[in-house]
């Protein structure tokens, strides 16, 4: 099989700044240096005529183009914006009445820019072999599922009088493979610094996958299970492939409790139980988690406090219902991992359950909550109306797949990849694609 090539979302603005370093080609004419594009919803404005489309080609591989201005940490916390820079090419469309700026480049050269963006390329090697091959699988998984959905988006919202059940997976994407955030991985071309040991963990497990019944996994992480790792019906549609099922994040994988039950995942999320992911060695974090990372320092346990107000008005402004002020946050379902999945919420106007996993985080957080695994104590109650509300968590994002901070330590410990990648993804095997 020849290696196969990925198309990557960068950026989607009404206005868009690019430099090229070296010749490119559009359309057969060579261009260089800086350049703006600007669209009116339909078609794009490019030196000085318009089009529905641009390809630009470099003349040479080595030369690259510079992308300013792009948002990274899309809703997050760490939110901002930085020039990148990209190897490939630079593929401008119209999508949404916004110019969707696209790189096309091989999936190894890709790789190279996720496994430096996603962690940090201090990383282990065993890590880092870890990721390459996790990182190539899900993404050829994408692949084959975007072809096999011919555009068409399936279902992933589901609203009743009493609930509203919405979950985010990349087939939100349409007009290309993957995006460049953390909706998918994050991926900043050549703007992080790719170090030896990144280019030699690509090298050695070059075309590797996970496979399981002789189909390519969709291999999920995250940053830190909390503990326990989750199943995927939890976060997306309601499947749970077999290779990605509960486990405890320690040597004992089959030694957890049951987590879906109210009380049990209570006294979890209190404790700090033993787990790989249970650490707080900065040699280990250094390595999975960038600068703006590091700019967080609870994740396998923590705490966000809101009072009435605040919380009211944030309900209100994320999910855009007014449920006056919030008597209650009550948990209806959780998952393997203690993470919620439907939650309702109680207010002196409505009352409504939402879920999935992400949509919880989305709605009590100006960005994300860490992960939804997390209970809510209220304090200061008058009149029936609590004044303050503590929530407690575990972990830090969904929790599906590979821990990455577990995954961290046990390259630590000497596990070598193969046997890091077969504690999280249970039953699978590893292949070599091309």
């Amino acid at each position: 099989m020849k290696e196969p090539q990925v198309t990557v979302g960068i950026m989607s603005e009404r206005q868009i700044r690019f430099v090229f370093n070296g010749t490119y080609l559009a359309n057969g004419v060579p261009v260089s240096g800086e350049h703006e594009a600007h669209t009116d919803g339909k078609q794009i404005f490019w030196n000085g005529n318009r089009y529905t489309r641009i390809v630009f080609t470099p003349e040479k591989e080595d030369y690259s183009f510079c992308l300013k201005e792009v948002t990274i940490g899309v809703k997050f916390h760490w939110e901002r914006k930085e020039d990148q820079t990209f190897k490939g090419n630079l593929n401008l469309i119209v999508e949404n009445g916004l110019i969707t700026a696209i790189n096309a480049l091989s999936v190894e050269d890709y790789l190279l820019s996720v496994i430096s963006s996603e962690m940090s390329a201090t990383a282990s090697l065993e890590l880092l072999k870890s990721h390459a091959v996790i990182s190539r699988s899900w993404l050829l998984a994408q692949i084959r599922k975007n072809k096999e959905l011919a555009g068409k988006k399936p279902d992933s919202l589901i609203r009743t009088d009493k609930e509203l059940i919405h979950w985010y997976d990349r087939e939100d994407h349409i007009n290309f493979d993957v995006c460049a955030d953390d909706h998918c991985q994050r991926y900043q071309g050549i703007t992080r610094a790719c170090t030896e040991v990144v280019a030699q963990a690509i090298q050695a497990t070059h075309g590797e996958v996970l496979t399981y019944d002789g189909e390519i996994c969709d291999a999920r992480f995250s940053k830190c299970c909390g503990g326990v790792v989750e199943e995927f019906s939890t976060c997306w549609e309601n499947i749970n492939p077999p290779y990605l099922t509960a486990l405890r994040d320690d040597k004992n994988e089959k030694d957890f409790p049951d987590l879906k039950n109210e009380d049990t995942a209570r006294q979890w999320i209190y404790s700090t139980p033993t787990a790989f992911c249970n650490t707080t060695e900065k040699k280990i974090l250094s390595q999975v988690l960038n600068n703006y990372d590091q700019e967080t320092t609870d994740f396998y346990r923590w705490s966000v406090v809101y009072s009435q107000s605040e919380l009211a008005h944030l309900i209100h402004e994320k999910s855009g219902i007014d449920f006056g002020e919030i008597i209650d946050l009550k948990p209806i379902e959780r998952g393997t991992s203690g993470r919620l999945v439907r939650l309702q919420i109680q207010g002196s106007k409505q009352t409504l359950i939402i879920g999935k996993e992400l949509e919880i985080r989305r709605v009590l957080s100006p960005s994300h909550l860490y992960s939804s695994a997390f209970v809510v104590k209220r304090e200061d109650i008058r009149n029936g109306i609590p004044q303050r509300f503590v929530i407690h968590g575990a972990g830090w994002g969904h929790g599906v797949g590979l821990c990455q901070i577990g995954a961290a330590v046990m390259g630590e410990q000497g596990y070598p990849y193969r046997e890091i990648l077969l504690h999280y993804f249970v039953g699978a095997n590893i292949e070599k694609l091309y």
